[in-house]
């Protein structure tokens, strides 16, 4: 497998080929719910906030919620008895951890009871064009995943043009699950281009997850039309109730 090679196979691609498209399909609010990680990530989070992010998914039926580690006992045991998954992040903000300590984080999350993984990568690495560090990190992830879904943040935000098909690329080859354009702690977040950029390159073979900056239900239709399968966002309730929202994430 030669990375730098099926890179720039994909760019040359995707000069040739890439437009933006949309998907006819029709939404309310209320259906963008199963597309929802319910997510509350800040450094000032609390039990109580776990909880009351926990009832929300229930009583709205989002997909799942996304938490800071230390937090994955206490949201599956909230969650306990429903089909609402626990997701978690690993690497997080920066994906500046070594190898090892990602995968010993996932290990940790996994025997903890998360059922999805969102791990950041080395994005200086990634810039540096240090391909087989990026597949190495991602693939770590995915064993110590132990078949469960793996979402690769790539953040967009800092990325050019052929660095988003790098990473997008190099996590097909590594066995993730989803390409996910943001953390929500960078410059910026999710954009209807870098979507369809990742699905563009992605294709089938992976999803694709927004987050950062989708606050409201006309924010997750577009991102959804042109390929997003999941939405990360703190303003999941707003969204399913056709509001706005000012939060960050």
């Amino acid at each position: 497998m030669d990375l730098r090679e099926l890179i720039k196979k994909e760019i040359e691609r995707y000069n040739k080929e890439f437009k933006i498209t949309e998907k006819d399909i029709s939404l309310t609010p209320k259906d963008v719910a199963k597309y929802i990680d319910h997510t509350i990530l800040k450094a000032t989070t609390t039990p109580k906030d776990i909880k009351r992010i926990c009832k929300e998914a229930k009583d709205y039926h989002f997909f799942s919620v996304c938490v800071n580690p230390v937090y994955v006992p206490l949201a599956k045991e909230e969650l306990k008895g429903t089909d609402v998954k626990v997701a978690t992040v690993i690497g997080f903000p920066l994906g500046s951890n070594s190898i090892d300590v990602k995968a010993y984080e996932t290990d940790i999350a996994l025997n903890d009871g998360a059922d999805e993984f969102d791990m950041v990568i080395n994005v200086g690495m990634l810039k540096a064009e240090e391909y087989n560090y990026i597949y190495d990190e991602i693939k770590a992830v995915v064993e110590a995943a132990q078949g469960k879904t793996v979402k690769v943040i790539i953040e967009t935000c800092y990325l050019t043009t052929e660095e988003k098909i790098a990473a997008c690329v190099i996590s097909k080859e590594a066995g993730a699950h989803f390409v996910k354009t943001s953390t929500g702690f960078g410059t910026g977040g999710a954009t209807v281009e870098d979507v369809a950029l990742m699905k563009f390159v992605v294709g089938e073979a992976l999803k694709v997850k927004a987050s950062g900056g989708v606050r409201s239900f006309e924010d997750a239709e577009k991102m959804i039309k042109v390929g997003a399968e999941r939405i990360g966002a703190s303003s999941g309730v707003k969204i399913v109730s056709g509001e706005k929202s000012n939060a960050d994430y």
